[in-house]
């Protein structure tokens, strides 16, 4: 897909702009502009939110592009001169973003299910009304797409949950959860990057670590990524 040029996403007329109403945008500081999709966690706000980085790329204004979940954090050099003018190019480019679909890696992630390191499993079950296996069965059923990293190194935010197994974040979170442990946070999935205070929901145990700052590619995981656990023991 070819990259637009910063003179292509000057501007449309300001009536365009007072009829649009794609995108939200708020501003962080005096340099940042945050661009939020419309609708929901869903996968094609998300594609349209990779197509929208990959289309500001070019424009040598922009010091940073940080892709969220169905969201996009534009960090310009110096502060804008133009707020009007501002809004009027990202309002431009998300009427030019497509959807896009990266050719992310397929990662297998073996699951340790139940256990002493479930600690959430029966507060899944009481707020779905679904079994401990029938919570097991649905998580590793369905396959996964990482739509972007955050909160802590490495941690992907999971995009594919069973709707019947959405379950809210705890108002009270665990001290100390466990590095690897598999989870549930409202419509998420995720797998804990580090150990510390935790409020999503935890129904398993993984062998393995999503970052390590040793190795040439720290983070396990990549926006557009594939992820799939798999059963490999459980105890309910």
């Amino acid at each position: 897909m070819p990259v637009t040029s910063h003179s292509a996403l000057q501007p449309a007329s300001v009536p365009a702009l007072a009829c649009s109403s794609a995108i939200k945008l708020s501003t962080i500081g005096a340099r940042a502009w945050l661009v939020e999709a419309p609708g929901g966690f869903d996968l094609p706000a998300q594609r349209r939110i990779w197509s929208l980085a990959r289309l500001l790329h070019a424009d040598e204004a922009i010091e940073a592009l940080i892709p969220g979940v169905t969201n996009l954090l534009v960090l310009f050099r110096h502060i804008p001169a133009d707020e009007i003018a501002v809004r009027m190019q990202l309002h431009a480019a998300w009427d030019q973003a497509q959807a896009i679909s990266p050719q992310g890696k397929l990662i297998e992630i073996p699951v340790h299910y139940g256990g002493e390191h479930a600690t959430d499993l029966e507060a899944v079950c009481r707020h779905t009304g679904l079994s401990p296996r029938e919570v097991v069965r649905l998580h590793h059923q369905s396959e996964y797409t990482v739509f972007a990293l955050g909160s802590a190194p490495g941690f992907g935010y999971l995009h594919g949950l069973d709707p019947l197994l959405a379950t809210p974040r705890k108002k009270v979170p665990s001290l100390s959860m466990l590095k690897g442990t598999v989870t549930i946070g409202g419509a998420q999935a995720g797998v804990s990057a580090l150990t510390g205070p935790n409020g999503w929901n935890a129904i398993g145990f993984a062998e393995l670590a999503v970052f390590d700052p040793l190795v040439a590619s720290p983070a396990l995981m990549a926006p557009g990524d594939r992820i799939r656990f798999l059963p490999q023991r459980i105890e309910l």
